[in-house]
Order: C-alpha cells, then sequence, then structure tokens
C-alpha cells in the first residue's frame, strides 16, 4: 500500500514538472505564431532610426561644422522632438489606427531627413538644422509600440505575452547593435552623409511595408470598446511618471556613450572603433535580454527594477575612469548587461500599472522618455567634450543613472499596481489579459 502511494505520488511529481515545464512559453513557440513574420520584419527596418538617427546626426554634423557641441545641440533638437510627439502619436495611433498614423509619418520623416542632410552639406547655419531638425525627430515612426500592440492582438489571454515583452526588447537591443555599427560605419567608410540617407531610405521602406500588414493590425479604439477607456491618460497614474524619470536615466546612458565614445575612439586615432565600442555595449544589453526573458522570474518586479537600476548606476559611473580599449569595452559590456533587464522590467510593469486603453500610450512616453533623456546626453556630453575633453562626456551617464536611481528609490511604492492581486507569473500578472506588453 505504502508503495502504491509512493508510486502515485512520484507519478503525480513527474507529470506536475512535465506540465509545469510545457506550460513554460519559449521564444520558438512565440515566434511559430501565425502571421508573427509578417509585421516582425518589416517593423525590424522601421525601427532603426531610434538607433541609427542620433549618432548619424553627430557624425555628419561635427565633421562639417567640427563641433561636439553643435552636434550634439541638432542631435538633441531631434530627440527632444521625439520625445514630445512619441506620446500623441500613440494616441493618435489608438484613435485612428496605426496605418493612418505610419503612412504620413514615414513619408514626412524621409523627406525633412534628407532636408537635414542637405542642409548639413551645404555648411547652412546651425538655426538651420535646428529647425530640419524638428519634423526629423517628431516624425520618427513608433514603431515598437506599435509591435507591441500588435502581439497583444495575436497573443490575447496567453502566457506567451511576458514571452513577447522580452523578446521585443530583445529586438530593441539588437537594433542598437545593428543601428550604430552600420551608421558609423556608412559614415566613416562611405561618405558622412550616408548614415542618414540609409536611416531616412529603411523608415520609409519599413514604415509602408509595416503598415500595409492590415490584418494585424489593432482594432481602433482597443479591445474595450469603450469611448471613456480610450481617453485616459497614462501620464496621469503616478507609477507611470516614475517609470518616465527611469527611462530618462537610461537615455542618458545611451547618448552619454554615443558622444563619448565618437570623441574617445577619435582622441586615440581609431574613429572606426566607435561603432565596435558601443556594438559591444548594444551586445551586452541584447544578451541580457535573451536571459532575462527566458527566466520563470520569482521576484516582484518592482523589487527586480530597484536591484537592477543599482547594477546600472554602479557600473556606468566607472565609464568616467576608463582610458583604454580593453577596459572600456568591458565596462561598456556591464554597463549594457543592466540596461536590458530595466527596460524589460519597465515594460513589464505596464501591465499592472496601466488600463488596457492607454497602454499603448504608456509605452510610448517611456519610448520618449529614452529620447529625451538622450536628447539631454548628447547636448551635454557634447559641450563637456569640447570644453575639457579626456572622457568628461562619460560624466553624463553616471548623472543621470544616480538621479533616476534616488527618484526609484524615493518613489518605489507608486509601482505598486492597481488592485489586481499579486500574483506573479515570469514576472508579470496575468489576472487581467495585456494588450499590450
Amino acid at each position: 500500500m505504502a508503495s502504491t502511494v509512493t508510486s502515485k505520488k512520484s507519478k503525480n511529481s513527474r507529470t506536475s514538472k512535465n506540465s509545469t515545464a510545457s506550460a513554460r512559453p519559449g521564444y520558438g513557440r512565440l515566434l511559430r505564431t501565425r502571421g508573427a513574420w509578417t509585421f516582425l520584419l518589416p517593423g525590424f527596418a522601421a525601427r532603426q532610426p531610434f538607433a541609427m538617427l542620433t549618432i548619424s546626426i553627430v557624425l555628419l554634423v561635427q565633421h562639417t561644422t567640427g563641433s561636439y557641441g553643435a552636434a550634439g545641440a541638432a542631435a538633441a533638437v531631434t530627440g527632444v522632438s521625439m520625445a514630445l510627439f512619441a506620446p500623441y502619436s500613440g494616441r493618435l495611433a489608438d484613435r485612428y489606427g496605426q496605418r493612418a498614423v505610419l503612412v504620413p509619418g514615414v513619408l514626412l520623416h524621409a523627406l525633412s531627413g534628407l532636408t537635414l542632410t542637405a542642409l548639413a552639406l551645404m555648411d547652412a547655419p546651425l538655426w538651420a538644422l535646428f529647425v530640419a531638425a524638428v519634423p526629423t525627430g517628431a516624425s520618427v515612426p513608433q514603431v515598437g509600440p506599435m509591435v507591441r500592440a500588435r502581439w497583444g492582438v495575436k497573443l490575447k489571454d496567453s502566457p506567451l505575452m511576458t514571452t513577447a515583452a522580452a523578446f521585443e526588447s530583445v529586438t530593441d537591443e539588437l537594433t542598437f547593435v545593428v543601428g550604430p555599427l552600420l551608421a558609423t560605419a556608412l559614415c566613416t567608410a562611405v561618405d558622412p552623409a550616408a548614415g542618414l540617407v540609409t536611416e531616412a531610405s529603411l523608415t520609409l521602406i519599413g514604415g509602408l511595408l509595416f503598415a500595409a500588414q492590415k490584418s494585424t493590425q489593432p482594432s481602433v479604439g482597443g479591445d474595450s470598446g469603450h469611448a471613456r477607456v480610450e481617453h485616459v491618460s497614462a501620464l496621469r497614474i503616478p507609477g507611470v511618471r516614475v517609470l518616465i524619470v527611469t527611462f530618462l536615466g537610461i537615455g542618458s546612458v545611451f547618448g552619454g556613450m554615443q558622444v563619448s565614445l565618437a570623441a574617445f575612439t577619435e582622441s586615440i586615432g581609431e574613429p572606426g572603433l566607435n561603432g565596435v565600442l558601443y556594438g559591444v555595449f548594444a551586445a551586452g544589453n541584447m544578451l541580457s535580454g535573451v536571459v532575462c526573458g527566458a527566466i520563470a522570474w520569482k521576484v516582484a518586479p518592482q523589487r527586480r527594477l530597484v536591484v537592477g537600476y543599482t547594477a546600472l548606476a554602479l557600473t556606468a559611473s566607472g565609464l568616467w575612469a576608463a582610458h583604454s580599449v580593453p577596459v572600456l569595452a568591458g565596462l561598456g559590456l556591464l554597463v549594457g548587461m543592466c540596461i536590458a533587464p530595466a527596460l524589460i522590467t519597465g515594460y513589464t510593469l505596464v501591465e499592472s500599472l496601466v488600463p488596457a486603453g492607454a497602454r499603448t500610450e504608456a509605452f510610448t512616453w517611456l519610448t520618449g522618455a529614452v529620447a529625451l533623456g538622450q536628447a539631454a546626453a548628447v547636448t551635454v556630453a557634447g559641450q563637456l567634450e569640447d570644453r575639457f575633453r579626456d572622457g568628461a562626456g562619460f560624466l553624463v551617464p553616471m548623472g543621470g543613472t544616480v538621479l533616476a536611481l534616488v527618484t526609484l528609490l524615493a518613489l518605489r511604492s507608486r509601482l505598486a499596481g492597481r488592485a489586481q492581486g499579486r500574483t506573479v507569473a515570469r514576472g508579470v500578472g496575468h489576472r487581467v489579459p495585456v494588450a499590450v506588453d
């Protein structure tokens, strides 16, 4: 009898383990989702502006003016415009549909990007570059949030939603590997203007192909169908504001490193290493993102964000002390490895903080916060490199992450989700269907 009971327990244990293993969603299963590749491939091309635009402007304007300060300022205007218009773009996409926003947006972006390129090559005054930079940044397509929204349509009520969130963050990081390498190679080996021209072309082609995929586009007005939900502003939610500050700090790392790495590699006579070093940093992002998405987390996302962000601030604080290529590459890899978990966890928290009808807007606020932090960082880092050199621009990632960490620690209680339970599965509560993340 005892033997029979033991046998049953053993069998039940094995069955439970096998059930858990089979229930655990993976990347392979996600990518076999019917119709996913129809929006993933064009979406990847259309996402390149966020990774290529800033560094392409910095390299082009620095080449034509000889000033990192001027280059950083021009890139900053683009970033600020993107940050200010991104939430509005997300709100319009929720209300009128993604296609209605994307088609005119990518056309405007291509035209204004090419205009900015022409003005820079003609040695136009800085104010003229600023004028062209405004529509260039404002029209950057918000493809990342739109792809997340399409996953929400394909995977409604599915445990694959968390895997999709991790996959999207990995894809974002992959663009930061490919984009800077491609832009730097084009600007240094082909022509200083080649980066912006390629960026505009990829945006136009990828954006139009993405917009053409009507079958996966979310319905206008979201899943709820209630007009009242449509008009909820994500910015009114305290937790979203905390996440915005957190993502501003992440943006300061991206922007500060772009300018500072370019200045460092030029100072040692190896400008081509800029893309390599930034690629190492972005590769750390991507690799840690893959791992982060594959782990069945038991720790609450609020705590993961605090721990991960502390590690980011500590590693970013050491960048200014690195004065050799191997040390800078190694430290940049560590910084990159700390960014992806923070991004993934921040996007994951949106599900518990924001009602379904406002999540696309919430994602664009976070994307805009990264762009705004990046814009401020390239401006300040450019000025520091012009005036002090010797890696002074690397102080920007340190300052940005430390300030954001202080804010996060002080206001972390606001990241508690809406009253819907505290069950955590792979980092996300699933008691309410996830619409975007």
